[in-house]
């Protein structure tokens, strides 16, 4: 049970960390949203080695260099993030923050599709209503938008299939974000020289407390997904499942309360027909996850009697 207790309050802090970036990528203005993400990348790459050396944890590099196949997928990886991570800091610093929050929203919906797509899994009755509501949902945003809802689309897309990618190459949290960041590590810092010398450049130019911010954006990048990863070793992954909504509802709440963004009644009506396809999809998830503990303690029961 403590370990539970622990798993729970460092999946907590993981969303709570990720529901609240809304706050802090406008302070890293004026800073355009590429210079942002170049500096993000670069800083998290410094973050994680940190963390590695302190954990003196670097014997994984060395087996990993000989595995093509891995480094290729981590590589795709560093690309896919690369284009969530950019979308979502332009969603951000553009006052598109509701929008992002929707992107995460329907993400676990995302997930879903693509297990029934691309890795040929067949969903249960609640799942498809869930997922029609889904579309539904998509369809009465696009209608209230006046435009697809490509930020939230991109943004669903992307991390779910970082994550299927991820999946495959099953590489620990900050190995894999060590990887990642050292595939897009030589692309940033470019971009960054070129800013440098066209005079576009923001870092160094706007005061101590920018530099500190914007090296900051590595420390946020990677001190939640290690909050996760020690969530996710210490509680069942449907327990996990409930806390990822906590990022979304932090980052509507930060786009209507602090950001102010307009909410007309229409969108509301979008949001909670998403929300309505999360609850059947929780529910599902929530009984299919009771039904296999009975099963199974069904047959541990049935072993010790034969046995």
């Amino acid at each position: 049970m403590p370990d539970l207790r622990r798993g729970v309050l460092f999946g907590v802090a993981a969303y709570t960390m990720w529901g609240l970036f809304p706050l802090y990528w406008p302070l890293l203005k004026p800073s355009g949203p590429i210079e942002i993400l170049a500096h993000r990348i670069a800083w998290s790459l410094v973050a994680v080695v940190v963390v590695l050396a302190v954990r003196r944890h670097w014997s994984w590099f060395k087996a990993l260099v000989r595995q093509p196949r891995k480094l290729g997928l981590l590589a795709l990886a560093a690309a896919i993030i690369t284009v969530n991570w950019g979308v979502y800091i332009y969603a951000v610093n553009s006052d598109h923050v509701v929008e992002g929050a929707l992107g995460y929203f329907i993400n676990p919906l995302v997930s879903v599709l693509f297990g029934v797509v691309l890795l040929r899994e067949r969903l249960r009755a609640l799942q498809w209503a869930a997922v029609g509501f889904g579309a539904l949902a998509v369809v009465a945003l696009t209608i209230d938008y006046g435009r697809l809802p490509w930020i939230a689309l991109t943004l669903a897309v992307s991390f779910g299939v970082y994550g299927l990618v991820k999946k495959q190459a099953n590489v620990g949290a900050a190995e894999s974000l060590t990887v990642e960041t050292l595939v897009l590590l030589a692309p940033a810092l470019g971009y960054l020289v070129y800013l440098e010398g066209a005079g576009q450049a923001t870092f160094g130019h706007e005061g101590t407390g920018h530099v500190l911010l914007m090296a900051g954006a590595g420390v946020i990048t990677a001190i939640p997904l290690l909050c996760f990863t020690a969530s996710a070793i210490r509680m069942p992954l449907s327990t996990l499942g409930l806390l990822q909504y906590i990022a979304p509802v932090l980052q509507l709440l930060c786009g209507v309360l602090v950001v102010k963004e307009t909410m007309p009644a229409s969108r509301w009506i979008g949001f909670s027909i998403v929300w309505l396809a999360l609850a059947i999809f929780t529910y599902d998830g929530i009984r299919t996850a009771r039904s296999t503990a009975r099963v199974r303690k069904s047959a541990r029961t049935l072993d010790h009697v034969v046995t």
